[in-house]
C-alpha cells in the first residue's frame, strides 16, 4: 500500500500535471527558482518567530509593570 504524503496532496491541488510528472520521476527544470523560494520562506519564518518572541516579551513586560504599579500603590497606602 502506497503512503500518500501531505506534500503530494499539495502538489496535486496546485497542479495535477506536476503531481503526475513527479510520480513518473521527472525532475523540475527550475530547481534554482524552487531553492530560492525555499530560502525566502525560511527567512519569512525566522521573521515570524522573532516577531512572536518580541510579542511575548512585550506582554510579559506589561504584566510586570502592572504588578509593580499595584504593589507600589498597596505599599504607599500602608
Amino acid at each position: 500500500m502506497k503512503i500518500i504524503r501531505a506534500s503530494e496532496i499539495g502538489t496535486y491541488q496546485f497542479c495535477n500535471r506536476a503531481w503526475w510528472y513527479q510520480l513518473q520521476g521527472y525532475e523540475p527544470e527550475n530547481k534554482g527558482d524552487l531553492a530560492g523560494g525555499n530560502e525566502i520562506h525560511a527567512e519569512h519564518t525566522r521573521g515570524v518567530v522573532a516577531s512572536n518572541c518580541m510579542q511575548v516579551i512585550a506582554y510579559a513586560s506589561l504584566l510586570l509593570a502592572i504588578l509593580t504599579m499595584i504593589i507600589w500603590i498597596i505599599h504607599a497606602r500602608l
